[in-house]
C-alpha cells in the first residue's frame, strides 16, 4: 500500500465486521461512510464500498442499487488512483466481478435478458482477470450464473457472497 488511507481502513474494518457475522453493523458502518464520501467522492472509495455493501443485502433489488453505484464509480476510476492503494490493481480486472454481480441481481429479479447482457460483458472482460484463485472464482461464478439464467432460476446461488 502506498500510504495510509483512513477511508479504505474503515471500509476494510466494516467488511471484516460483516464477514464476522455482524451484517447489520457492517451495513450501518458502510452506509455512514457512503454519506461521508458522497456520490461525487473518490471513485476508488465509492467503487470499493458499494461493491462490498451490495454483498451485505439479501434483497436483490437493494443489492442491484449498490452494484450499479460500484459500476458507475469504476467507470470514473483510473489505474493510477487504484494503484495508489495497491500497485497490482488494474481497473479492467474489476469489471468481470462488477458485471457478474449485476447479472446475478437481474437474474434473481427475473430480468433474464438484462442478466444475459451483463453476463456477456463479464465474459468479455474475463481476460483481464489474473490466472489465480480469484480469477478462477470469478470465472466459475460467471458459469454458475450463466447456467442459472439458462434455467430461468431466480434462486439465490449457494456460492453467492452475502449475509
Amino acid at each position: 500500500m502506498a500510504g495510509s488511507d483512513p477511508t479504505m481502513e474503515a471500509i476494510t474494518a466494516a467488511v471484516v465486521r460483516g464477514r464476522g457475522g455482524d451484517v447489520d453493523g457492517a451495513r450501518s458502518d458502510l452506509e455512514a461512510l457512503w454519506s461521508e464520501i458522497g456520490v461525487g467522492g473518490d471513485p476508488f472509495h465509492r467503487c470499493t464500498l458499494a461493491h462490498y455493501l451490495a454483498d451485505l443485502y439479501d434483497d436483490a433489488a437493494v443489492a442491484l442499487v449498490w452494484d450499479v453505484r460500484a459500476l458507475d464509480a469504476a467507470d470514473a476510476l483510473g489505474d493510477e488512483r487504484a494503484q495508489q492503494h495497491h500497485a497490482s490493481l488494474q481497473v479492467a480486472a474489476f469489471y468481470p466481478s462488477l458485471h457478474l454481480n449485476l447479472a446475478d441481481n437481474f437474474r434473481r429479479l427475473g430480468s433474464f435478458d438484462a442478466a444475459a447482457d451483463h453476463l456477456a460483458r463479464a465474459e468479455d472482460r474475463c481476460t483481464a482477470l489474473p490466472d489465480d484463485a480469484y480469477g478462477e472464482m470469478i470465472r466459475s461464478a460467471v458459469a454458475d450464473v450463466r447456467r442459472a439464467v439458462v434455467a430461468r432460476s431466480t434462486e439465490r446461488r449457494g456460492s453467492a457472497p452475502g449475509p
